[in-house]
């Protein structure tokens, strides 16, 4: 089955020109002739006549939902594109052609054990939107309310997993032939994407993320979550509130409705550091076909999100380490980065921060003090990846899904706000965000995060930390125990003490909890 996947691969490339693509876009990048002369040769005997930016899209849409998304993704970096490219590739975030509507229909049938007509007054046949993996429909609930109605492509598993397979093979072979792809660590990373791509093959998942997503933003006039019908969600349907609003890759249609855009690009910003660092739960899959911004009402100039099925999640410990490198970045404290990545196991331990520092340095330096428009942090990235390489740095594959959308949040700043200072906007919020997790009010929100569990776990403490230490005393006949612990467990009277000391901090501990708790805050 690889082999056929393969075939079909090189086949479309080849019938798409995608080879010869490449070489002209080597011959402009390098100006030699050999280039030029190997461009030309290449598109002797086939009938090349399409624009190239029409040839790389519709190849992506031959190849699938794994390539479409890769379009996706790159059509958001105009900075690294030709505009003809970036401008056909845009296309792929919500005109990828649809699948027939009867299909559609038997598929929302057959998921919500109901007619058609039985569930919407309404329904129109025709979609309005038509992605990689779904398309929406646009329908009347019969209570009146409208809606808007996704299903999943028929038999997109099988294609999703062959598709993986041989990124798998592709992965593990570079692992064998290359330090940097070593590095990359493939294998993880592919098995990153796997997971989120799965997620995205259920839709009661996509529900429960736009949940989540719609509390930690009640009351907000940043972003605007729609509500979801959860009876008329299943695996392969989802129904939610349908949103009226304007692409906001249509930069033109806002600012003749009145949108501020300088004001829509810092929002983003605070949007996607929001989600980061104080939800730990954040949209990733923010191209501008899932974005709307509100033109009317409540939501003139909100943001409006659409389409759910990939989201990242970051532990307390990758926030803290992630707020602390980019306050050191905006800060210019490369010694601290530097550290940062020591500490953190990101490169070995034997390495000499001061070499690691320079380098940073010199990577980011001549980045600062620019506006947006002058500077690209995907090259930035990629600067920083290839400096990295004497220091043997490594990929996390828990951060992949992070820097990707990093990279469209800058890409959705760069068609809205040129002159976006991302450096200048973010640096602020992180050090309130810092300040707040360091300070008084974050020793009181742990406190109270924790106290429900106090009350189980405090009285036990003495009797189960007892019980661990005879454990360890005993644990194995072939190793003596430390001399402490024969002389603690084999005195009653010691032991007894030291239970009543334990229980003194104990109850110390709780008093000073609850000092914290009644104290109000400066």
């Amino acid at each position: 089955m690889g082999i056929i996947r393969l075939s079909k691969i090189a086949f479309v490339a080849w019938r798409y020109g995608l080879d010869e693509i490449a070489a002209t876009g080597a011959a402009a990048t390098l100006g030699t002739r050999s280039s030029l002369a190997l461009a030309r040769m290449l598109r002797l005997g086939r009938p090349i006549g399409a624009p190239r930016g029409v040839r790389l899209r519709l190849a992506l849409e031959r190849l699938g939902p794994i390539f479409v998304k890769f379009g996706q993704v790159l059509s958001t970096r105009r900075d690294l594109l030709p505009p003809d490219l970036a401008d056909e590739l845009a296309k792929l975030q919500d005109r990828v052609p649809p699948f027939p509507s009867e299909a559609a229909m038997a598929e929302i049938e057959r998921g919500l054990g109901r007619r058609i007509v039985d569930v919407f007054d309404e329904f129109d046949p025709v979609p309005i939107a038509s992605a990689s993996i779904a398309q929406v429909h646009v329908a009347k609930l019969k209570d009146g309310r409208p809606v808007a109605v996704k299903v999943l492509r028929p038999g997109m598993a099988e294609v999703i997993d062959r598709d993986l397979a041989l990124l798998r093979t592709a992965g593990n072979l570079l692992m064998r032939v290359s330090a940097d792809a070593r590095r990359l660590r493939p294998p993880d990373v592919i098995d990153e994407f796997d997971k989120h791509l799965h997620d995205e093959l259920d839709l009661v998942r996509e529900a429960a993320n736009a949940n989540q997503l719609r509390r930690n933003f009640a009351g907000s006039q940043l972003l605007r979550v729609p509500e979801m019908y959860w009876d008329y969600c299943v695996t392969n349907v989802l129904t939610m509130e349908r949103m009226h609003g304007i692409p906001i890759g249509q930069t033109d249609r806002m600012r003749a409705a009145g949108i501020d855009l300088k004001k829509l690009s810092r929002d983003g910003v605070e949007i996607f550091f929001t989600q980061v660092f104080r939800h730990g739960f954040f949209h990733a899959d923010m191209h501008p076909g899932n974005i709307l911004v509100g033109d009317e009402g409540e939501d003139f100039n909100r943001y409006i999100a659409l389409d759910f099925g990939i989201v990242g999640t970051l532990s307390e410990s990758d926030k803290n380490y992630l707020a602390q490198n980019f306050l050191a970045f905006f800060r210019r404290d490369y010694r601290r980065v530097a550290e940062l990545h020591v500490e953190s196991g990101w490169v070995p331990r034997a390495t000499r921060v001061e070499e690691l520092e320079s380098a940073v340095r010199a990577c980011c330096e001549p980045v600062f003090d620019r506006p947006l428009k002058e500077i690209s942090l995907g090259l930035v990235l990629l600067r920083l990846f290839q400096a990295s390489r004497r220091f043997n740095v490594e990929i996390q594959p828990q951060l992949v899904l992070l820097q990707k959308t990093l990279l469209n949040i800058e890409g959705l700043g760069r068609q809205l706000d040129p002159e976006l200072d991302l450096w200048v906007t973010a640096k602020p919020f992180l050090e309130r965000w810092m300040a707040e997790q360091i300070g008084p009010a974050g020793l009181r929100a742990r406190f109270e995060r924790e106290s429900a569990q106090w009350s189980q776990m405090l009285p036990q403490l003495p009797r189960l930390l007892h019980a661990a230490l005879q454990r360890q005393a005993t644990r194995s006949a072939d190793e003596d125990p430390p001399e402490w612990l024969v002389r603690l467990l084999s005195e009653q009277r010691n032991t007894q003490r030291w239970l009543r000391w334990l229980a003194l901090a104990v109850t110390a501990l709780v008093a000073l909890q609850a000092a914290v708790l009644l104290l109000p805050l400066p």
